[in-house]
């Protein structure tokens, strides 16, 4: 890659986006590609040791948090089936 001296990737990936696409050199296209592999989150080595963003859940072993009815689990709605529709003779 030939980025420039004191930028980061994530920068050098916002200047290679704001280059219309029409514009962009084949080796602009292949930095692009890398960089955005490199930077993908599921690629990225120095979030292990980070850990996650989200907040924990809860208590292993608690109930699951889905912020249904309160009990834990979402309501589900019942469906019946329609009577058939009756002709007049």
């Amino acid at each position: 890659m030939s980025e420039p001296q004191g930028m980061s990737r994530r920068q050098r990936l916002q200047a290679l986006l704001a280059t219309p696409e029409k514009e962009r050199t084949e080796a602009q296209w292949d930095e692009l590609n890398e960089l955005e592999i490199a930077l993908a989150s599921g690629n990225r080595s120095d979030m292990a040791d980070r850990g996650p963003h989200r907040a924990p859940a809860g208590p292993p072993g608690g109930p699951p948090r889905t912020g249904g009815d309160g009990q834990g689990r979402k309501q589900s709605k019942k469906f019946r089936k329609r009577p058939p529709n009756r002709r007049a003779p």
